[in-house]
């Protein structure tokens, strides 16, 4: 299926500044609309899978600007039912359309930077109390999958998929990766292992990574179970998470999808500084654009 790109390259490129810890999160407060109109930008260039504005909201997280827990987790849910609201606006086309809740790691919530390397020295407990409420709430709202991803540590990626299995909604699990590496610095293929033997878990791949660490590990990812991969990258810019800028030439370009599908990958968009031009450019490539799910 064709993915969406970065949620915030494109509400940054409709005059938001989202230079704050809370990210594309404090728009589901202060502007859901501007949410709602980059998911009908992204489903009506081709993507057939929208990504929620919930990567970085957490109760803890909104708890730092003042919001308590009952509006929190309210905002939360919101995340998908603007989603799920834009995805139903379209449907007499007759065309499937998915909504994926996104999960983000606990380094996000930390907005200290963490969330690119992983370790962040606390136990599996710790973990699970900070990733199971999000989820339930998440699940409450009623998502078609989750998408849990640009996680760095393969540990926590142990604790979340033994959570995503108790609560039974389908899942991607994606790595945020340096070559063959985690962000952490575990190799992949411990990493993909993680999720082998998941009830949930429907896809393993990789995102918000350079373009050129894809298609190895997606290669990687085929030796540790049968289950199709996911491939999303960044533009392979550099992030300054001081400055909340990025840097440099992309190297993303759609002409890499066909190997990574041809290496297992059944879900292919983009990350940050992926926006609504290259999703449509995926969606016109021959053979891409009329996937199935998994």
């Amino acid at each position: 299926m064709i993915l969406d790109g970065g949620l915030s390259n494109a509400l940054v490129a409709r005059g938001h500044n989202l230079a704050d810890h809370l990210w594309t999160a404090r728009l589901l407060r202060d502007a859901p609309a501007e949410i709602a109109a980059v998911h009908r930008t992204y489903y009506g260039v081709g993507a057939e899978v929208a990504t929620t504005a919930s990567y970085q909201a957490s109760v803890p997280g909104f708890a730092t600007m003042g919001i308590e827990r009952d509006e929190a987790e309210t905002l939360i849910r919101r995340s998908v039912s603007i989603a799920l609201e834009v995805r139903d606006e379209l449907a007499g086309d007759g065309r499937r359309r998915l909504v994926a809740a996104s999960v983000g790691p606990y380094g996000a919530m930390l907005a200290n930077g963490s969330e690119y390397r992983g370790r962040y020295g606390v136990e599996a407990a710790t973990l699970r109390d900070f990733h199971r409420p999000r989820l339930e709430v998440l699940a409450s709202a009623g998502p078609d999958l989750f998408a849990v991803e640009t996680i760095p540590d393969a540990f926590e990626a142990e604790v979340l998929v033994a959570l995503l299995d108790q609560i039974g909604i389908p899942a991607w699990l994606s790595y945020s990766v340096v070559g063959l590496r985690t962000r952490a610095g575990q190799p992949l293929s411990d990493a993909f292992a993680v999720a082998a033997a998941s009830t949930s878990i429907v896809a393993t791949g990789v995102n918000c990574c350079a373009p050129d660490d894809v298609l190895a590990a997606l290669e990687v990812a085929r030796t540790q179970s049968s289950k199709p991969g996911v491939a999303y990258p960044n533009s392979g810019q550099d992030w300054d998470s001081g400055t909340h800028t990025w840097a440099g030439e992309t190297s993303y370009h759609v002409r890499l999808a066909p190997a990574w599908q041809a290496a297992g990958a059944a879900y292919i968009g983009g990350c940050c500084q992926v926006g609504p031009t290259d999703i449509a450019a995926l969606a016109r490539l021959p053979g891409l654009a009329a996937w199935s799910s998994p």
